[in-house]
């Protein structure tokens, strides 16, 4: 039993969470070393308190024993308070806050990889950095990390109002030798640059601006030596209820931000002793004032758990590059589009251009926070614009409670690019899942690849992918991706894929790194909704005493040795026990294997009429069992026998090893690919729509798909309402004539079919899975289909698809 659960039994702290015990806990540990403060003050031998563990002591007596001085002129009031408060631990401050001030390095180091994309694009050149509220210049040191300080920049100017922490900051400068650093101590309020210089690159305040009495002032001020496209970040305490931000669009996420009542009542009564104002006005006037680039919440956990932020920002009239209306113009919906640069001129001429079919959301909520004078939604922000903006507080979003439901994708693309043919012509829409076929996609360089899911876990994961092509080289790509860890994954996050990430997805990243560097784990593979199945497989080989077959059943060189294998694998995994206790449950089927309920029944209809079965009996869980055992059953002996797992069926590799192999793995982990998606441009096309594909079907421009690959997802209608017939009519009015859908289904003949087909669309079965025949590597459908437009239901002046290049497939083969 651990101690918070001893805590727990022994005095009734059941309504307790283990947060709570840990600021208890470490409460108890200050009092502690309060205590061993005031008795060592006590003692009268010389002792050395600028060392060791004595340093501490000061640390301690300074912040909670010493009486803050009396202010006797009245005149600088804020610097008395100040040098009060410093004075005596100012030879300390950098030993005793090393594990209080956490995130410093972080934010330095988020700042360096912005200003280093910004140089690769040639948006920068030797930039000027102010640090208010710097101290002992610690952070202009730390910096040296990530960039040379003395070469990169042109001239760094720390201040501060405390002249003791700036004495050991000019010591600290004189030590490095450095020329171009400037110590000033001044109010920051006053500070400004002469105008030689232009004024300020970057911006930085690091636990400074909750020391401040008049923020507002001091906030306000930045803007009037700060450049236009110039850059702040900040880093320090807080405390907020979720509830504050409800409401709010422009935050760029709020994952992880919400502080309990007894945190937030605590950690401000706390550290309102020393002068430091943890009320979350500070955060909000921020996130008013600034456009938001990046913004995470996270907590110090070795000192009981005190919430911190990390936010960098721009000016809420700047955004990224010099994109106008005219470039960004249609894609995000194939149709006029609010620009973020140079909006408010542009806003009435695009909202007279655009008719209100064809508004992105994006676009609406640019005008009401404009018309607010609030910054625009952090999306706008960014470097790239292929993440759409998408509220994440919405409760079609939340349902997914922070995780992607597939780790990898199971429809070959193989199939999909024979079927396809995708050329540069193409405008896609397809859902994201894994985001491993889209990137397949991308090989074939189309004009525009829409990818939608209502899971933004699933776009994350997706971003991130396009992100680590953007800044890795083919190393660490293979590391993270290939292998699904890498010990180095949460540095790489913050010095090379964050410039490429957005806001929401860098911190749900930034909060799962663990799923690369933990060694306890497989890896990014046996995470996700799906890791259930994976998991139970391994399981059980480990159980019944099966990981060598299965070693040798992945390393098999021909099919012959893999059939001869098979077998012994084959007993526990289909396994008719297996199937009884596990495998034909329904939560089985929804929470291991992503089979909703719909699709389910699906299947058992498709038993029962080869049964000759009536469907009255289809809710005898014996029938139903049955009917999903004999469809696994259909699914892997198959793929056993006509696959080579070794070296081609990487889905199934995956699956039994965890991780991919260089014999054996997607199209997009080759060195050929990584070429391709690394180069310049690459990612130019992508557009990532967080909403339902009904929803974003409806804002596109009529008549401008030319494929929608819209994998198993009509599977999950329910056969007595109408939103199969409202998607087919959605997809006739966006798409060209001659357009083509692919779907993927579990069933032989989907119901839906009717749907198209009443809807201008004429369907073909291209790929047919009966027992004992592998329709793909995957063989996880019973069928797929091609779908043509062939005929308007809304008639109107309309396009034709280019298919110059098409082949018509009659049917799918291995």
């Amino acid at each position: 039993m651990g101690v918070v659960d001893a805590l727990h039994s022994q005095f009734g702290l059941q309504a307790w969470a283990s947060p709570h015990i840990t600021i208890g806990v470490a409460a108890i540990f200050v009092f502690a070393l309060v205590a061993s403060a005031a008795l060592l003050s006590l003692q009268k031998g010389k002792l050395d308190f600028n060392k060791g563990l004595l340093s501490y002591v000061k640390f301690a007596w300074s912040c909670f024993l010493k009486p803050h001085e009396r202010d006797s002129d009245g005149e600088s009031g804020q610097q008395h308070a100040l040098e009060s408060f410093y004075r005596a631990q100012a030879s300390v401050y950098d030993a005793t806050r090393k594990k209080l001030l956490c995130g410093r390095e972080d934010m330095l180091g988020l700042l360096a990889a912005q200003l280093k994309h910004r140089e690769s694009q040639h948006e920068l050149s030797k930039p000027v950095w102010v640090d208010i509220g710097g101290g002992t210049g610690y952070n202009i040191e730390a910096m040296n990390r990530f960039l040379s300080v003395e070469n990169f920049f042109s001239h760094v100017y720390l201040v501060d109002l405390s002249p003791s922490l700036l004495e050991v900051a000019r010591k600290r400068f004189e030590r490095l030798g450095w020329k171009n650093v400037t110590v000033v101590c001044q109010d920051a309020r006053q500070f400004r640059l002469s105008d030689a210089s232009g004024g300020a690159d970057i911006v930085t305040m690091s636990y400074s601006l909750s020391m401040i009495p008049d923020y507002y002032s001091v906030v306000d001020s930045l803007t009037k030596f700060m450049k236009t496209n110039a850059i702040l970040g900040v880093v320090d305490f807080y405390v907020q209820n979720i509830v504050d931000v409800s409401c709010r669009n422009y935050t760029g996420g709020v994952f992880n931000r919400h502080v309990n009542w007894l945190g937030r009542a605590f950690w401000r009564t706390w550290f309102d002793f020393d002068r430091v104002n943890l009320e979350a006005a500070r955060r909000d006037y921020l996130e008013y004032k600034f456009g938001t680039i990046v913004s995470a919440s996270e907590r110090n956990y070795l000192l009981g758990g005190i919430p911190y932020y990390i936010f960098l920002g721009c000016q809420k009239d700047f955004t990224s590059g010099s994109t106008s209306i005219e470039k960004l113009n249609a894609t995000f919906t194939e149709s006029p589009y609010l620009s973020a640069a140079n909006h408010r001129k542009a806003m009435d001429e695009a909202i007279e251009t655009a008719t209100p079919e064809i508004k992105s959301k994006a676009y609406e909520s640019a005008v009401v926070n404009l018309s607010s004078n609030l910054p625009l939604p952090s999306a706008f922000y960014q470097n790239h614009h292929y993440r759409i903006y998408y509220n994440d507080q919405l409760a079609k979003h939340t349902q997914f409670n922070g995780e992607y439901i597939y780790a990898f994708n199971w429809e070959d693309p193989r199939v999909d690019h024979r079927l396809l043919n995708i050329n540069t012509e193409d405008v896609i829409l397809t859902i994201t899942s894994a985001g491993d076929n889209i990137l397949d996609y991308l090989q074939n360089s189309p004009k525009r690849i829409h990818a939608v899911d209502m899971n933004p876990n699933q776009n994350h994961l997706l971003e991130l992918k396009v992100a680590a092509f953007s800044a890795l080289g083919y190393k660490d790509v293979w590391r993270i991706f290939g292998e699904g860890k890498h010990s180095e994954f949460r540095q790489l996050l913050i010095t090379k894929l964050s410039p490429h990430l957005s806001s929401q997805a860098f911190q749900f990243w930034l909060e799962h790194a663990q799923v690369f560097t933990s060694k306890s784990s497989k890896g990014l593979y046996e995470t996700g909704g799906s890791r259930v199945a994976i998991k139970l497989v391994r399981y059980l080989f480990t159980l019944f005493g099966l990981r060598s077959s299965n070693t040798k059943l992945c390393e098999a060189q021909t099919l012959n040795e893999q059939r001869e294998m098979w077998p012994t694998i084959r007993r526990v995994l289909l396994s008719r026990v297996l199937n009884w206790a596990i495998v034909k449950t329904e939560w089985f089927a929804w929470k291991a294997a992503g089979v909703p309920p719909p699709q389910r029944n699906m299947i058992i209809d498709d038993f029962l009429k080869r049964k000759g079965l009536s469907g009255g009996i289809k809710k005898n869980q014996d029938v139903s069992g049955q009917a999903i055992w004999e469809y696994v059953v259909d699914t892997f002996d198959p793929v056993a026998k006509d696959t080579l797992i070794s070296n081609d069926n990487y889905f199934y590799y995956l699956c039994l090893q965890g991780k991919f192999s260089r014999s054996c793995h997607p199209a997009y982990l080759t060195p050929k690919a990584h070429d391709k998606l690394s180069s310049p441009g690459a990612f130019d096309g992508l557009r990532i729509h967080t909403d339902g594909l009904n929803e974003v079907i409806a804002r596109m421009t009529p008549r401008t798909l030319t494929i929608a690959v819209v994998m198993d997802s009509m599977d999950w209608f329910n056969p007595d309402e109408d939103a199969a017939a409202k998607q087919a009519q959605a997809l006739n009015r966006a798409m060209k004539m001659g357009g083509r859908i692919l779907l993927r289904s579990a069933s032989i003949e989907p119901w839906y079919i009717k749907d198209f087909e009443a809807n201008g669309f004429s369907p073909r079965r291209v790929g047919a899975r009966f027992p004992g025949s592998c329709i793909d590597r995957v063989n996880m459908y019973a069928s797929a289909w091609i779908i043509t437009k062939t005929a308007e239901i809304d008639p109107s002046p309309r396009p034709k698809a280019n298919r110059a290049n098409s082949v018509d497939v009659e049917a799918l083969s291995i």
